[in-house]
């Protein structure tokens, strides 16, 4: 009695999910449309993180919110939604367990899943950051898929999260690792995938909601609707064969320990003043415009304004006779930042 007490509340509670889903969504779609595009799609959650609380002091809120809970808090919910609706969901991990990168890639390819999703919350120095950024692996040009379901995913969680207001980042995971990417989605390419990283849990705001169960609920619709808008297609688009990354010179950036450092919080007010700077022309004016759009890129490489510091880069760099390192940016733009 028990077992069913508990299903039809689970029931009830995808019913009221899904009719919010049609009546709120920008794109309707009927609940059997809806079953219609995932029944039978294996999908792959991965909770990020997990069983490192005692080693890792980096993924914590600023009252001690965990980032490795909340994926798992979300991931399970997502899950839950995409069982009712006829999808095989396979998990990287159910508990607050350590699970090796490569190991979670292995579980992806070994079950022939037809997307793979990594769940996490993002961090930085700037207690007042706080905005959704996904990543696809490699190229934009190459990895067609996993842009398209990326920009779905970004889109409804500035619904769900942010009433629809505010910037969010589609970017390549070279930006951040920029001489391998991502090691998850390395290791699943040619599967559709994403590292979702929703919120920043170095908010203080933000560490609050994100303990809410109807907070975390919301953030699991906005991936479960991204999912069914992405296979209510005809075809999903193709994913090419990699090439070479070494065609792109890396740019190296700081990475999570650096990228709390108090010189990191600067990353907006160094954009700003570089293009200020920019628009002002002359040579000394220009080369502290390169330097502060540099730093900004460094401190923050995925941040929505990181695109147009590399965009104006370019501009420096032709405007110095820099051709070669100019063409050189010109293809990380266009590469990484879609």
């Amino acid at each position: 009695m028990g077992d069913f007490k508990k299903a039809s509340a689970l029931a009830l509670v995808l019913i009221a999910v899904l009719t919010q889903f049609i009546s709120s969504s920008s794109v309707a779609m009927p609940l059997g449309k809806i079953e219609k595009s995932l029944k039978g799609k294996v999908i792959c959650i991965d909770p990020g993180h997990g069983g490192t609380a005692e080693t890792d002091s980096y993924r914590v809120g600023p009252t001690g919110e965990r980032e490795e809970w909340i994926n798992l808090r979300v991931g399970t919910l997502l899950g839950e939604m995409l069982e009712q609706s006829g999808a095989k969901v396979i998990y990287t991990r159910t508990t607050d367990t350590f699970i090796p990168l490569a190991e979670r890639s292995k579980i992806a390819v070994e079950n022939k899943v037809d997307l793979f999703i990594s769940i996490h919350h993002n961090a930085t120095a700037d207690p007042k950051v706080n905005f959704p950024i996904i990543y696809f692996h490699g190229s934009a040009e190459e990895n067609k898929a996993s842009v398209d379901f990326g920009e779905k995913v970004a889109k409804k969680l500035v619904k769900h999260l942010f009433k629809g207001k505010g910037p969010y980042s589609l970017v390549s995971d070279f930006t951040i690792f920029s001489s391998s990417g991502a090691s998850v989605l390395r290791g699943t390419y040619g599967i559709p995938g994403i590292i979702g990283e929703a919120t920043f849990f170095t908010s203080p705001k933000e560490e609050k909601r994100l303990r809410l169960p109807d907070y975390n609920k919301k953030e699991a619709l906005a991936y479960f609707e991204a999912i069914a808008l992405f296979f209510n297609t005809a075809e999903v688009l193709p994913i090419a064969e990699k090439n070479d990354p070494s065609k792109i010179e890396p740019f190296k950036v700081f990475q999570e320990a650096d990228r709390m450092k108090p010189e990191a919080k600067q990353w907006k007010a160094n954009f700003s003043k570089g293009k200020k700077l920019f628009r002002k022309g002359g040579e000394q004016r220009l080369e502290k415009a390169f330097e502060l759009l540099t730093l900004s890129a460094r401190s923050f490489p995925d941040s929505y304004v990181a695109k147009e510091c590399h965009e104006l880069r370019v501009l420096i760099l032709s405007k110095q006779g820099e051709t070669d390192a100019a063409e050189m940016e010109k293809k990380r733009v266009r590469f990484f930042y879609p």
